[in-house]
């Protein structure tokens, strides 16, 4: 017999996926409201790039950016960035921190064949790892956070002279609090606290990363038109883009942009997000059944929750029992094979639906208890 939720115990929203992430309601009334005026315009003209400059602006006062520092945008999302870097940004060797899928990629990009082989440090899923000065080490990389595993690390810069500290960001940026001027390049694709679709990316650059990429791009290297990081620079100071931009994903970016800075920006959002997951957290300490993946508190993301079960649990059993009650993708990252719920606690995900959800799973265990 199916097992079927209380409606007062059932969240509001019952999106709680990591990637693409909850959008607003509110966004997408907004993009409904100049949708005709904007859709299906030249890229080239006053609307589309009034609003790439919107969005650059609103980065740069969100991540509180010193002099000197440019926001970038490109097209193709964090995984063209990773190709574009490897072309326009490492010089000869980067040192790569994997501990989850998105470090991982990073590091198969940078053991490009007209580069060095990468150090890359790999720590075992559920844990961290740390960077190292290593002679010859130009760019040192990590995510700042880990939508695979819920390990988030801190941006802190490498002291190595003349080297980059490069931070992927794309499900932490707009979440969580930092620095910026601990990095050269803080860069991210917006489909996750950011409240938009994928298809770009954007960077937060340090004068010295424009620095390295102009002199690589003056180089004899070649670099392929569509990865050039040089033509990033160059067009995103003409707020625009090489290609036609994602239209949509700009204006949804922008609408979430205005609504965290209007809360109080990205402090507000980190103790959003924060409150979010601690809630997860707690419980999971204090469960019988349930104990988070992360086992340093340390390094466990604020806006990825992931929480393992015990074998008396089948924990996809009650990821299949919330989705048919509309609580969708709580399932783990596929590749970790763990017997877990990977909940996202994005700044758009209410703090009350997660304390609803977290009712709504000890409801589904006692219905499902032997």
């Amino acid at each position: 017999m199916a097992i079927e939720i209380p409606r007062e115990l059932l969240p509001v929203d019952g999106r709680f996926g990591c990637g693409p992430s909850k959008v607003r309601p509110a966004q997408i009334e907004a993009l409904a409201s100049v949708g005709s005026s904007l859709l299906g315009t030249s890229h080239r003209q006053a609307p589309v790039k009034n609003l790439v400059g919107s969005v650059r602006e609103r980065l740069a006062a969100l991540f509180r950016l010193p002099a000197g520092y440019e926001i970038l945008l490109g097209n193709g999302g964090s995984t063209a960035f990773w190709d574009a870097a490897a072309f326009g940004l490492i010089e000869n060797r980067a040192q790569n921190l994997v501990f989850g899928e998105f470090g991982g990629k990073f590091a198969k990009a940078a053991a490009a064949p007209w580069l060095e082989a990468p150090d890359v440090r790999k720590a075992e899923p559920g844990r961290s790892t740390r960077a190292e000065v290593v002679d010859g080490v130009d760019v040192y990389a990590w995510p700042h956070n880990e939508t695979s595993t819920g390990v988030a690390a801190a941006v802190r810069r490498v002291p190595s002279d003349g080297a980059l500290t490069v931070i992927d960001a794309t499900s932490a940026a707009g979440g969580i609090d930092f620095d910026v001027a601990e990095a050269d390049v803080y860069y991210f694709a917006p489909q996750k606290n950011l409240g938009s679709d994928g298809g770009l990316w954007f960077a937060a650059a340090s004068p010295a990363a424009i620095e390295r990429i102009e002199r690589i791009a003056a180089s004899d290297r070649y670099i392929p038109e569509f990865l050039s990081l040089k033509n990033a620079v160059d067009n995103s100071r003409q707020n625009q883009t090489l290609n036609t931009p994602a239209l949509t994903t700009l204006h949804l970016l922008d609408s979430q942009l205005e609504w965290i800075l209007a809360a109080g920006g990205l402090e507000w959002a980190a103790a959003r997000t924060t409150e979010s997951s601690r809630l997860l957290y707690e419980w999971a300490e204090a469960s019988e059944v349930a104990t988070p993946f992360v086992p340093d508190a340390a390094d466990r993301s604020p806006v990825v929750a992931t929480i393992d079960f015990d074998d008396s649990v089948d924990a996809a059993a009650v990821a299949k029992v919330l989705r048919a009650n509309g609580i969708v993708d709580t399932e783990p990252y596929r590749k970790l094979g763990r017997n877990q719920l990977r909940i996202a606690t994005f700044v758009s995900i209410e703090p009350d639906d997660v304390r609803r959800l977290i009712r709504s799973i000890e409801y589904v265990l006692e219905h499902t208890a032997g």
